[in-house]
């Protein structure tokens, strides 16, 4: 792809562009880390935040509370920078960078799949009751089945936030597309200047985004209508 990029753009602008595409994927694979490692875990925590129980309520609750409070890049620098300091070691950027957006996505996608959770009507609960239902065949047979009509479409919204926040993780210098392409805004090479490197940057992030964005608004709109219709 190089040679051709090179034969389209000369050089050194080809190169550029192929070293800044190829590293788009490391921007993809931590995306894709904290989406499903997040994931995960927010499943855990959505369970804990409507659990008949008070304690774990409150744990989960209080956990939400903390990581939506503290910026990306304040975590990114105590998980990266902070904590390895502290003890003495050095942390991988590949993990600080995971760590930190896996915590930091699971507790907004926990809210968005309680809230989720929340918006099916309360007659379902109760109704489970009266069939004598415990909480999780509650859960299993009738809350999920209908909860990704509400989840689906914030879900995948926030996934553009997620990568987006994956621009952050260079200042602990994971090797993405953000610190390859500062990097060269930064060298003392005609043909890399910041006005030339940023823009390429700002249109590779919109190839990412803009896709999900559409199937977000298009879920939107489906499950809007379908709500409607019911």
């Amino acid at each position: 792809m190089q040679e051709l990029l090179i034969d389209i753009f000369d050089k050194p602008l080809g190169i550029i562009i192929a070293q800044l595409i190829s590293a788009t994927r490391f921007t993809i694979y931590l995306s894709l880390i904290a989406f499903f490692g997040g994931g995960l875990l927010a499943l855990l925590i959505t369970y804990l935040r409507i659990y008949p129980s008070k304690i774990l309520n409150y744990v989960s609750f209080y956990y939400i509370w903390l990581f939506q409070s503290l910026p990306l890049l304040m975590l990114l620098f105590i998980i990266g920078l902070g904590i390895p300091r502290f003890i003495g070691q050095n942390f991988d950027p590949w993990y600080a960078a995971s760590i930190s957006l896996i915590v930091f996505t699971s507790a907004y996608l926990a809210e968005v799949w309680r809230g989720a959770i929340l918006a099916i009507p309360k007659g379902q609960w109760e109704g489970a009751t009266a069939l004598n239902l415990n909480f999780i065949h509650t859960l299993k047979l009738i809350i999920i089945p209908q909860v990704y009509k509400y989840s689906i479409a914030p879900t995948v919204s926030f996934l553009i936030q997620i990568i987006k926040g994956t621009s952050l993780a260079y200042i602990i210098g994971f090797q993405d597309l953000m610190l390859l392409g500062k990097r060269w805004a930064n060298a003392p090479v005609i043909g890399s200047e910041p006005f030339i490197i940023f823009p390429i940057m700002a249109v590779l992030y919109f190839c990412l985004c803009y896709p999900l964005a559409v199937y977000a608004k298009h879920l939107e709109k489906k499950y809007t209508i379908e709500n409607l219709t019911n």
